[in-house]
């Protein structure tokens, strides 16, 4: 089951792992296996939610999400997206981007870090929004109550999040944009380049915000379809089989995971480039990832058990916000790829021990009590 499940994943793992050494050295295979690891983990939940529409949808449009959605997550927003993003910060032509990732390295980081503030402002923005709504939403489950449990009750004041979000840019723009870090060692003022970029991370994280919603009302809307049919079903005496989506209502549940799993390549790439600059290394280490996050949708699908370790949710949303600030603190400070990997991988690691912990309690206390008992069982902060 193992084997069948995770037998492409463990190739791709060897070919990429092989390639970072011929490629840059044991330095190298460092890197991709940090970035595979956070590509894991920040992208968990995401594996969560599309085996539970996955699960949904009939043979045919599983196979599809499981095929045509592996290119466009893996060689589209993995291995395309990072080139776009040096190209347009760096104005440089995509074939020119790649040709001098391949050909002229010093060059080439010459003009990533030239281009890093407005990189670094993008992302932040956009990874800074993803854990600002994650915070601020009540939920039954809570795993750092102290923290959650206000900014809940805070978070019910509209547009809160992107208040916050252009306060932190402002301040941002008006501090460490101002030194920001070069080639060479210089420093100059990036403060309207980065506001600039900021402000189009937000936007882009609204658009893709905003069409994730609009196809998870359509999950619902089928939902709410099936439950009245269930109903009626149940009323009449009639035998109601297991609905699974096919049709335009598969091609929309399409279009959301996609989307869903868009919107989160936009946090691995972009905190990608907190890790290493490396255009290669970072596709290597974000193909691995994907693979793996694909693997186990198919996984969590098969198992059938998809809420064994609630909290790693909130632990990669930590993740998410942590990268956050230090990507717009390397606007102007150099901060060491390896803490940068490891703050994540700490989160992440904390959080399924406090999972565990939860797990262990409900079994102690047989498993009594409702969604807010079982939070407080488990978390014990």
């Amino acid at each position: 089951m193992l084997l069948k499940t995770f037998g492409w994943s463990f190739a791709v793992t060897a070919l990429g792992l092989a390639a970072a050494v011929l490629y840059d050295g044991w330095t190298g295979l460092g890197v991709v296996a940090i970035l595979s690891i956070l590509e894991i983990s920040l992208s968990f939940d995401n594996a969560v939610v599309n085996a539970g529409i996955l699960k949904k949808m009939n043979a045919f449009w599983q196979k599809i999400f499981l095929t045509v959605g592996v290119l466009i997550a893996v060689f589209g927003m993995r291995l395309v997206f990072p080139v776009v993003i040096v190209a347009i910060t760096a104005k440089l032509n995509p074939v020119d981007a790649v040709n001098l990732a391949l050909t002229d390295k010093d060059r080439y980081q010459q003009l990533v870090t030239d281009a890093h503030p407005a990189i670094a402002a993008f992302g932040g923005m956009f990874l800074l929004m993803i854990f600002l709504d994650f915070i601020f939403e009540d939920r039954d489950i809570q795993w750092l109550r102290w923290i959650e449990r206000p900014l809940a009750k805070l978070g019910k004041v509209d547009m809160l999040s992107v208040c916050l979000a252009l306060i932190a840019l402002l301040i941002a723009s008006m501090t460490v944009a101002a030194h920001a870090h070069q080639h060479g060692g210089a420093h100059v003022d990036k403060g309207q380049t980065v506001l600039i970029s900021g402000i189009a991370g937000l936007i882009t994280y609204m658009i893709v915000g905003g069409l994730s919603g609009y196809f998870e009302d359509k999950l619902e809307e089928e939902e709410e379809r099936e439950h009245e049919a269930e109903e009626e079903a149940r009323k009449t005496g009639k035998k109601q089989s297991a609905a699974v989506l096919a049709g335009k209502a598969a091609f929309f549940m399409f279009l959301y995971l996609e989307v869903l799993d868009a919107s989160f390549s936009f946090d691995g790439v972009i905190g990608a480039f907190a890790i290493t600059n490396d255009i290669v290394l970072m596709a290597l280490g974000l193909g691995i990832g994907a693979m793996y996050v694909r693997s186990l949708t198919v996984y969590l699908v098969r198992q059938g058990t998809l809420d064994d370790y609630v909290y790693l949710e909130h632990g990669a949303h930590y993740a998410i916000g942590a990268l956050a600030v230090i990507l717009l603190v390397t606007i102007q400070y150099e901060i060491n790829e390896v803490i940068t990997g490891l703050v994540g991988v700490v989160l992440i690691a904390w959080s399924f021990w406090s999972s565990v912990r939860r797990n262990k309690a409900l079994e102690a206390a047989g498993g009594e009590g409702g969604a807010g008992d079982r939070s407080e069982v488990s978390s014990g902060v």
